[in-house]
C-alpha cells in the first residue's frame, strides 16, 4: 500500500508528539475517532491524550493561547481546520506572534507551528476553498512552508513537519493543499523519468526546506523554466512529462518548500540558463507569489530574462459549482498551452 501525503503528515505529528512531551496539539474536532476534518490528526489523541487538546470554535483565541504556550517553553501545534479561517488569526499572527522575538530583543523564542489546509477543487464553495497564503508572505518573523508530495531522503512532508515542530524556534505557517492529502508520495521508482536535484537556500543552514529541481532524464537543454508549489506543482510535473514525451518540449520544474522568506538564488541559477519562466499558483493572480518572484527575477537577471508568464486563479471568489470552480483555477491543460507558446 502506497504512503500518501496524509499518512506522512500524520506520522510526522505522531513522531513529534512522541519525541518531545513539550509538543502539544490543539484544534477543533481533532479527537479520535473523528481525527480532524481531513484526518491528519487521527490516532494522536489516543496515543498522547495528555498532549492533545480539543478546543472551542475560536480561532483568534486559539492563536493567542498557543502563542502564550510557546512563550512559556512549550512547542504547540495549532490546526486551523480550513485555511480560509486564517483570516481570523491575522491580528494575532501579524501583530503579535511574528513580532515577539524582535520586540523582546530575541530574549524569547516562539516555537509555534500553525497547520492549515488550503486550496479548492473539491466543491467546498467560496469560504472553504481559497488559497490565501499570499496574505501572509512577506510578514517579517513568519515562515510560510508548503511541502511537496515527495519522499526523497529525509524530506517527506511528515519529516519536514516533524523537524519544523521540534527544531524551529520561530512561528511557522505550514500549508497543506487539500488535493495533495490523498496523493501517494513520489519515490525514486515513480520518478524514474526525472532527474531530481535537491537544492537549498544558503540561509537554510540545516537544509530543512528543500527546493526540488526536476528535469526529464536524458533530455536536451530545457526551453522554459517552471516554478510552482502545492498541488499546482504536481499539475506542472504532469504537464512537463506529457509535453516531453508527446511533443518534445523540454522544461525544468522548480518546486520550493519555503515560500517566505523566499530563496531566489536557486531559482535564478536555473532561469539564467533558459531565460524564460512560467510561475504557477492556485491563489488569485494579482499581487501574489508569482508577481513578487517574477519581479525579483527581472530586477536581478535584467536582459538575461526574456520572458515571464504567470498562471493563477481568476480574480473571483471560488464558485461552489464544480464546473465553474474548474474554470477559474489553473488546470494542467492551461499549463501545457502556455508552455507550448513559450517554447515556440
Amino acid at each position: 500500500m502506497k504512503t500518501t501525503v496524509l499518512d506522512s503528515l500524520n506520522q510526522g505529528l505522531i513522531s513529534a508528539l512522541k519525541a518531545d512531551s513539550s509538543v502539544h496539539l490543539l484544534g477543533e474536532d481533532i479527537l479520535d475517532p473523528y481525527g480532524g476534518a481531513f484526518k491528519v490528526t487521527r490516532g494522536c489523541s489516543t496515543a498522547f491524550s495528555m498532549q492533545v487538546i480539543p478546543t472551542p470554535i475560536s480561532e483568534a483565541g486559539l492563536a493567542g493561547v498557543t502563542a502564550g504556550m510557546a512563550l512559556r517553553g512549550l512547542r504547540p501545534v495549532l490546526e486551523i481546520m480550513f485555511g480560509d479561517f486564517t483570516t481570523l488569526i491575522a491580528d494575532q499572527l501579524i501583530n503579535h506572534i511574528s513580532k515577539f522575538r524582535w520586540m523582546y530583543n530575541d530574549s524569547v523564542t516562539l516555537p509555534l507551528v500553525i497547520r492549515t489546509p488550503m486550496g479548492g477543487r473539491r466543491g467546498y464553495g467560496p469560504t472553504h476553498s481559497q488559497s490565501l497564503e499570499k496574505l501572509f508572505m512577506g510578514v517579517p518573523g513568519l515562515t510560510v512552508l508548503v511541502p511537496a508530495n515527495f519522499s526523497v531522503g529525509i524530506h517527506s512532508p511528515g519529516s519536514i513537519l516533524e523537524n519544523t515542530i521540534l527544531n524551529t524556534d520561530s512561528p511557522v505557517l505550514f500549508i497543506e493543499n487539500k488535493m495533495q492529502y490523498l496523493q501517494p508520495l513520489l519515490t525514486a521508482e515513480t520518478l524514474a523519468d526525472f532527474e531530481v536535484d535537491l537544492r537549498y537556500d544558503p540561509t537554510d543552514i540545516n537544509q530543512q526546506y528543500p527546493i526540488y529541481c526536476l528535469s526529464i532524464k536524458g533530455a536536451p537543454s530545457a526551453a522554459v523554466t517552471i516554478s510552482a508549489y502545492g498541488f499546482c506543482a504536481e499539475l506542472a510535473r504532469q504537464a512537463q512529462l506529457k509535453l516531453a514525451f508527446e511533443e518534445e518540449i523540454f522544461t525544468e520544474l522548480i518546486i520550493p518548500t519555503r515560500l517566505s522568506p523566499f530563496a531566489l538564488q536557486p531559482l535564478m541559477d536555473v532561469v539564467a540558463r533558459t531565460g524564460k519562466i512560467l510561475l504557477i499558483e492556485e491563489g488569485t493572480r494579482s499581487l501574489g507569489w508569482g508577481a513578487e518572484v517574477g519581479t525579483l527575477l527581472a530586477e536581478t537577471l535584467g536582459d538575461k530574462l526574456k520572458q515571464v508568464k504567470r498562471l493563477a486563479a481568476l480574480e473571483t471568489p471560488v464558485p461552489a459549482a464544480v464546473s465553474l470552480e474548474t474554470g477559474m483555477l489553473p488546470q494542467q491543460e492551461d499549463i501545457e498551452a502556455l508552455l507550448r507558446k513559450m517554447s515556440a
